[in-house]
């Protein structure tokens, strides 16, 4: 039987809107989608790609490189590359303000398609400044552009959900999550955070039909145990809680969902993995 301390850990392991470990992360995912802005077309200066590779190698020294180009009439890219730059230093208000200003000088030359995307990261950076308000802004700027197609969408979708539920609004967050799955169902991350989500609405089955999907893409995930074995204890499971939450401590033992998964584990009689 699981002790009653057990399940309010495993109630409190897995918000959504934190990220962390391959699949959850806030400042990596964003970090990654600053890598990967958007590449200029072809014909670009060959000081954007000099910056770019600054803001990979050494972002402080982009910072500097990418001010002056932009003083210097650099336009979108200058931006995006100080937007890349600041997110690699983890300065994500700063990162998320100069993709901002980079959306609105692709804006002003009629490039919609890079403008959306910079809004999509711009959105991802505020996520990671733990703004939500000003993520799901940047976000609704992307998809209002009617730009984003595919894999690209659906990640947006999801990217506002997340902002959604950091907000405390779980059921605009749930449409959004739907529309994420049937956008980038390929995505495990869609999967957990609508398990997740699930399971904060008490809505025990969908919960354990979306974190099945999520295993299925990414069961070797620190993240997606651990929230398999949230779901498992809400749902009375105790050995699927106890097998779930000891591959967390296995896979990933020096991780935040290792502390976590190794307080839940620590309840019971048995011994968690080492």
């Amino acid at each position: 039987m699981l002790f009653p301390l057990l399940l309010l850990i495993a109630q409190q392991n897995a918000a959504i809107a934190p990220k962390a470990g391959p699949v959850l992360r806030d400042a990596e995912r964003a970090r990654a989608a600053a890598k990967a802005a958007a590449p200029a077309p072809a014909g670009e200066p060959p000081r954007f790609t000099k910056c770019m590779d600054l803001a990979t190698g050494d972002p402080a020294a982009a910072v500097d490189e990418a001010v002056k180009w932009r003083t210097d009439k650099g336009g979108m890219f200058a931006r995006q590359c100080l937007a890349v730059a600041y997110a690699n230093q983890g300065r994500w208000d700063s990162a998320a303000a100069a993709f901002e200003e980079a959306a609105g000088e692709a804006e002003g030359v009629k490039d919609g398609a890079r403008a959306a995307t910079y809004w999509t990261q711009a959105g991802n950076a505020w996520l990671a400044a733990k703004q939500p308000p000003r993520a799901r802004a940047a976000i609704n700027a992307a998809l209002a552009s009617g730009m984003l197609k595919g894999l690209a969408l659906g990640e947006a979708y999801l990217d506002r959900a997340r902002a959604a539920v950091a907000s405390g609004e779980n059921m605009g967050a749930r449409a959004d999550i739907d529309v994420a799955i049937a956008k980038a169902g390929d995505d495990p991350l869609s999967w957990l955070l609508s398990a997740t989500l699930a399971r904060r609405m008490n809505d025990l089955p969908r919960a354990r039909k979306d974190i099945a999907e999520a295993v299925k893409r990414s069961g070797d995930d620190a993240a997606v145990q651990l929230e398999a074995g949230n779901i498992a204890a809400a749902s009375g499971d105790e050995a699927g809680a106890k097998t779930a939450w000891n591959k967390v401590v296995t896979a990933a033992p020096a991780s935040p969902q290792a502390t976590a998964a190794r307080a839940a584990l620590a309840q019971f009689e048995a011994a968690p993995a080492k």
